[in-house]
């Protein structure tokens, strides 16, 4: 068979066939005798060979190898192939998206495309001044792409940073709500709470129904950062993990503060209080926890809270009976 013949039924062209050649890749089994190279069905099932390893990504010198030397371990090599083709993925997928992020952008001229790239590049920066810097110039002097905000705040570990970059995104409103549902979801506990804590920087109902969805979440942390907010929005499904923080010891006077704002309605404020009840008289509630309860119930108003203090300034404990003491006092010099 013909170069030409080869070529028409290969699919590699002449001039490539004549190069593999020359590398010692592919040698013709004969050749006529006007001089032209006669190929054998060995030597084209070679050809063929010689693509499909090609196709994998081997270099020419790694495809002589793998067809050549009898020891060749492919195990090794593919691995590699693996690695670098996960390498080259991870770079296209990261220029994608920052092309994605300018196109948002939708810029005027090109010196606004070399801003945000700057910008892009300088929330991405291992120096905290310098994203802290980016965040500030995004809300001040160009617009960063909404995305490319919330990948920030989600990612950052640096208290300083994360909250310019939270008042940053704060800036741009609901347009970034969207984006921070995936944060909620995250398997990472940090991103989980991080994804909360720029959702309280937002208002509106919007964010006020995604803070529910988070309450109703497995994830402690981020329970009580709703919950927490929730009530700074007069919301009142979080009262339970707010007195659950209070029997823990968790950041518990900021969490009375909040059943404290919860209880302007007299409704309201026996329904909390008497929650704040059950536990005291609960045998399991322990001592410590039964006097952060007590004190909790300073600030409740309505006559259930009056009542319980009565009764608790009688406690056998000794502490929570002088605690009660002392609110009863304070009520009644008010």
């Amino acid at each position: 068979m013909l170069i030409g013949d080869v070529a028409r039924r290969s699919g590699v062209s002449a001039r490539m066939l004549r190069h593999y050649e020359s590398l010692g890749l592919l040698r013709p089994t004969d050749r006529t005798g006007s001089g032209y190279r006669a190929y054998s069905d060995e030597d084209v099932q070679r050809i063929f060979h010689i693509e499909s390893l090609r196709s994998l990504g081997l270099s020419l010198r790694e495809v002589g190898r793998a067809l050549d030397d009898p020891g060749f371990a492919p195990s090794e090599l593919v691995d590699d192939l693996i690695r670098q083709t996960q390498e080259r993925i991870a770079t296209e997928t990261e220029l994608l998206t920052r092309l994605r992020r300018i196109g948002s952008s939708a810029p005027d001229g090109w010196h606004e495309v070399l801003q945000t790239v700057a910008l892009l590049r300088a929330l991405g920066s291992p120096s905290a001044r310098t994203r802290q810097r980016a965040a500030l110039s995004s809300a001040e002097e160009a617009a960063v792409p909404v995305e490319a905000l919330v990948e920030a705040v989600l990612d950052e570990s640096d208290p300083i940073v994360a909250g310019t970059l939270r008042w940053a995104l704060a800036r741009a409103g609901s347009e970034g709500l969207p984006l921070r549902v995936p944060g909620l979801g995250s398997p990472e506990a940090p991103v989980r709470e991080r994804a909360v804590r720029a959702l309280i920087e937002i208002p509106g109902d919007e964010a006020t129904a995604l803070l529910r969805h988070a309450l109703a979440g497995s994830d402690v942390a981020v329970r009580r950062c709703a919950a927490l907010e929730l009530a700074a929005r007069g919301t009142a499904e979080g009262v339970p993990t707010l007195i659950d923080m209070i029997v823990g010891a968790v950041t518990d006077v900021d969490a009375a503060d909040a059943l404290s704002a919860l209880a302007h309605g007299l409704a309201r404020a026996d329904q909390i209080a008497g929650s704040l009840v059950d536990l005291l008289r609960a045998p399991a509630t322990p001592p410590p926890a039964r006097l952060r309860l007590a004190q909790a119930l300073a600030d409740i108003p309505g006559s259930t809270a009056t009542r319980a203090l009565l009764e608790l300034s009688h406690d056998e404990d000794r502490a929570v009976a002088l605690t009660a003491e002392y609110v009863l006092g304070m009520r009644g010099s008010r």
